[in-house]
């Protein structure tokens, strides 16, 4: 994307529908991943999730949203907050500069979008607690993160906060997966859970095209035991009653029990669509030490790293501890340098530094140092484009403005379906305006005025 500032011409989001050149009509799929403002990202960011967030938003049978998740920065570094908003300029000039498209992607702030909180509150009403006590990563987390109190709702409540911002781009009918590593997968199974329980509570309804005396019928047939008296519904607010007392009486297994029982009368419509995981496969990217990748390891090599320092870390690396001597051979498959190798470097480089280390035909200054070099050609054209950003900070936020405006339009339409379906406002405003209306031609009937 050239520099000059888009945020006035982006492209609308493409239809759910689209004509392949070939002619093929093909079904969009809605695809939605974030990144934490934790600073700016390196390599292991690009390939652990960038890399394959541009294949996904090239393929045309994808819509994609991408975001900054600022608010779940929050859940474990609320006490020093000063660093978040200057983090998520940096995050969002790595995705440009990693090839994220606002023409083709949505790329957008979480706390510009505010409906994400509203859909996490009304989430977290039907979230049993012992579904987010047993989440594997809070428990390790509690267990071994040390020096952050992480006793608090925030922390507990992450996954629901997580299951918002990805169903609230939901689209009935449309697909909606999240690319995630086998490790998450976990996670998005405790999201179908809990959207499949916001839309068994709020879901069920009667049959738009049953009239009064049917609605009536249906109700004595289904439920004349689970609500006193001898009430019989009518309007929409009453039918919503009916089916909510019902609930509460009967409980979740009899209820679908009746409403199954009696398809003439009872439909239902999901307030929210489940998502699926997309499992994506990511190469192994060890740190400089030989662990996991990560900026508080002080391990990382960031896309906008020099020259001079990208070779400064890599001749620090870990390698084969097999090879005490130049001339002591080596396993290429446990050194952390040839997984680098893996990413940067050229076939022939890669055949090199295989055989070299298995034969001490080369020593591991010889291997660092050709690594680094291919490093440095693969790096230097993000580089450029990332120092090219940094330079036009205003330019960027107008970047993360449009892009959050136009996923705002999208949760909105989501977030009003979901307070309908939960407070049932528009049909008791219409039920009160239609009563008022007849209370009116009545009084005119006896010529009151």
């Amino acid at each position: 994307m050239p520099l000059e500032s888009k945020a006035h011409r982006l492209k609308p989001v493409p239809q759910t529908e689209i004509r392949l050149a070939s002619g093929e009509i093909v079904k969009k799929r809605r695809v939605l991943s974030g990144m934490r403002p934790t600073g700016r990202l390196h390599i292991g960011n690009y390939f652990g999730a960038l890399a394959n967030w541009v294949k996904l938003q090239d393929d045309p049978s994808n819509e994609c949203f991408f975001f900054i998740a600022d608010w779940h920065s929050l859940t474990s570094d609320y006490a020093d907050t000063s660093q978040i908003a200057q983090n998520s300029i940096e995050v969002m000039i790595d995705f440009l500069a990693g090839g994220l498209d606002p023409e083709k992607s949505v790329i957008f702030l979480q706390s510009s979008v505010p409906e994400h909180a509203e859909l996490h509150l009304l989430l977290s009403m039907i979230t049993p607690l012992g579904w987010l006590e047993r989440v594997p990563t809070y428990k390790e987390a509690i267990e071994n993160v040390k020096g952050k109190d992480l006793y608090n709702y925030g922390f507990l409540g992450y996954p629901v906060l997580q299951t918002a911002d990805i169903v609230i781009y939901g689209k009935d009918g449309v697909p909606l997966v999240v690319p995630v590593g086998e490790d998450q997968v976990a996670h998005i199974e405790l999201s179908r859970e809990i959207v499949r329980r916001m839309n068994f509570f709020y879901g069920w309804g009667f049959l738009p095209s049953l009239t009064n005396d049917e609605r009536a019928r249906a109700f004595h047939e289904a439920f004349r035991d689970s609500v006193p008296g001898e009430f019989v519904p009518v309007s929409e607010g009453e039918m919503s009653f009916v089916l909510s007392h019902a609930r509460s009486n009967l409980g979740l297994d009899e209820f679908l029990l009746r409403v199954r029982a009696n398809p003439q009368y009872f439909q239902h419509v999901p307030v929210l669509v489940e998502p699926d995981a997309m499992l994506t496969q990511t190469p192994r990217i060890p740190g400089t030490d030989g662990r996991k990748m990560s900026k508080s390891y002080g391990n990382a090599i960031e896309l906008g790293e020099s020259d001079e320092s990208i070779r400064a870390k890599t001749k620090a690396m870990i390698t084969d501890p097999a090879r005490k001597r130049r001339t002591d051979p080596g396993n290429p498959d446990i050194c952390p340098v040839y997984d680098w190798h893996k990413l940067f470097s050229p076939a022939e480089t890669l055949s090199w530094a295989n055989i070299g280390c298995r034969t001490a035909g080369i020593g591991c200054i010889e291997c660092k140092s050709a690594m680094a070099d291919n490093l440095i050609k693969w790096i230097a054209p993000i580089r450029a484009r990332r120092a090219e950003y940094a330079a036009h900070p205003g330019r960027v936020l107008e970047v993360i403005d449009a892009g959050s405006k136009r996923a705002r339009e999208t949760a909105q339409g989501t977030m009003e379906r979901v307070r309908e379906a939960v407070f049932g406002w528009s049909a008791k405003r219409a039920s009160v305006s239609g009563s008022a209306e007849t209370a009116e031609t009545k009084q005119h009937g006896r010529g009151i005025s």
